[in-house]
């Protein structure tokens, strides 16, 4: 009888494991992953421009105006002389956590790997050491970058020049716990392709990719985001003019955010509204309400 018993609970032992590997619970690893939705500054470039909006107000009005508490910062937004003011960023970065609000990523400028030597490359690189450390300074875990490359160079040596460039900043930023992420620009690094080859040869746990949609214009932007989704830390939801539906028109959202969220990407889709048919403010509820509608 103890015998029967036995064979008995292996066989319903055996049942259950089977059911197991085939519930919901296994199945969602193949589901799509959620993104946390973010705001870029320079969405709100009329406001600062206008003096309507001051940089260190911005934590606050991103919260209070979008529910938003992820945030970049461009110094394009900051009052003229803010470099002499040595209280500026701390000031920011305190307003930044009285909000309740993160600042999660820096903009800066364009790392020029078109020099002819090693050398020259890695100094060009180190120009943006001083955005690593005020990245540092406001407590955000990422430096943004432009790359600009010579397109008469053959592929393979241009990715060569970039690494040498970025390898450099990405060593520093790295020992400072901050991640270089490039953004695509006009010529061949507007190419998702061509980045995602500068991020595989690179291996870099500190340099990383960030989809523009905007700025691949004249590719295919929807392979080239596919492509840098291995590779990407953040993703910069640009969107120009709105239809009357309220939908982004050049680009298909719906498309590309499937890509984003198939990827298993869970970071920051951060709002870049650049059009200028809403104003800024409802420009991004907008593009916010787009976004939300497809992190189902």
């Amino acid at each position: 009888m103890h015998k029967l018993l036995s064979t008995k609970n292996h066989l319903l032992l055996v049942l259950l494991v089977g059911i197991t590997a085939m519930t919901p619970m296994n199945m969602t690893a193949q589901e799509p992953s959620r993104y946390e939705i973010g705001l870029s500054m320079y969405s709100l470039r009329q406001l600062f421009a206008s003096g309507e909006l001051h940089a260190h107000d911005y934590p606050d009005f991103a919260k209070r105006s979008f529910g938003i508490t992820k945030i970049d910062v461009w110094d394009g937004g900051y009052p003229k002389g803010w470099q002499q003011d040595p209280d500026f960023l701390p000031e920011l970065k305190r307003r930044a956590d009285a909000a309740g609000a993160e600042i999660f990523l820096v903009m800066t400028g364009t790392v020029n790997a078109t020099a002819a030597t090693d050398a020259e490359l890695k100094q060009n690189g180190m120009k943006y050491k001083d955005a690593v450390d005020q990245t540092v300074v406001l407590g955000a875990s990422y430096v943004r970058v432009f790359l600009k490359v010579n397109p008469s160079h053959a592929e393979d040596e241009s990715i060569r020049r970039a690494s040498v460039a970025l390898g450099a900043l990405a060593d520093y930023s790295g020992a400072k716990g901050i991640t270089v992420v490039i953004e695509p620009s006009p010529g061949p690094t507007a190419s998702g392709a061509y980045l995602a080859k500068l991020a595989s040869l690179m291996n870099h746990p500190h340099c990383k990719l960030m989809p523009d949609f905007g700025k691949m214009k004249g590719t295919d932007i929807y392979q080239g985001t596919q492509a840098m989704m291995p590779h990407t830390a953040v993703v910069s939801a640009k969107a120009h003019d709105i239809d009357a539906d309220g939908s982004p028109k050049e680009f298909d959202y719906p498309r590309l955010m499937q890509i984003v969220r198939e990827s298993g990407f869970e970071g920051i889709v951060a709002i870049e509204y650049e059009g200028s048919n809403l104003g800024p403010v409802e420009g991004v509820k907008t593009v916010q309400q787009t976004l939300e509608s497809l992190n189902w």
